[in-house]
């Protein structure tokens, strides 16, 4: 099959055209430094052209309010360059629990997009993944003082972004889902717990303090970014660590 990938040339996205070249597609990257704009629209129609399945892996650039109004915009462009091209299978990668963090806007933009490929004219896949195991330094990053980092307990499932990119990969080939397939890793953490393996492995010697009201995880209540029940993938942290 002939598939675009928005968003091509990313960490997942970058994967996932490897992976699909790698079963025998002819999968295509597209991003702004290849002309296409899912803000502006330009150079859709060119992208989606001749495709057999469109992939939107693009991402807000920021986590705050402004968070709805990109994927609104992104999505009601791809949607209709998708439809005028006849693509048969539209594909978006979201966030285990994305219904369930009312607290947050970038979830609630997630939310968003979700719903606005659920209403639109193209048979569609939506892949939730729980937390990237390559954004926990950004975490780290976020509270970090001195020598300290303060981290909540909240509960996480965390999945190495192959695994992730081979998920979108297989469903991307396959038959429309018209609905969600949930992917995560194959053990749970406390955010706290988590900072703490990080930091010993990489010999760093800041002391991890559990703090409830620390960075955007704080907002998070109970166990909804976990999902026991999920596809599991078979990389563990301390191996993807190592």
């Amino acid at each position: 099959m002939k598939i675009a990938v928005i968003g091509g040339t990313g960490l997942i996205g970058s994967q996932v055209v490897t992976d699909l070249r790698a079963a025998g597609h002819e999968a295509v990257p597209h991003s702004k430094s290849t002309g296409t704009d899912v803000i502006s629209g330009q150079g859709l129609d060119e992208a989606v052209s001749g495709a057999d399945v469109v992939v939107n892996l693009t991402n807000s650039p920021t986590f705050d309010e402004a968070s709805p109004a990109f994927f609104r915009t992104s999505m009601d462009n791809l949607l209709a360059a998708a439809d005028r091209g006849g693509v048969g299978h539209f594909v978006i990668l979201s966030i285990v629990g994305v219904d369930q963090v009312p607290e947050l806007d970038y979830y609630q933009a997630k939310l968003l997009q979700e719903q606005l490929l659920a209403a639109g004219p193209v048979p569609y896949s939506i892949v939730r993944a729980t937390q990237f195991m390559d954004f926990m330094d950004a975490v780290l990053s976020w509270t970090a003082d001195g020598d300290t980092v303060r981290l909540p307990a909240t509960p996480i499932q965390p999945i190495a972004s192959k695994d992730v990119a081979r998920a979108v990969a297989e469903v991307a080939a396959g038959t429309p889902l018209n609905g969600i397939h949930n992917i995560a890793g194959p053990e749970i953490f406390t955010l706290d717990e988590l900072g703490r393996i990080t930091l010993s492995h990489k010999g760093d010697d800041r002391t991890v303090v559990t703090d409830p009201t620390a960075g955007m995880f704080a907002a998070v209540k109970g166990d909804v970014l976990t999902d026991k029940n999920a596809h599991l993938a078979p990389t563990r942290y301390t191996d993807w660590l190592s």
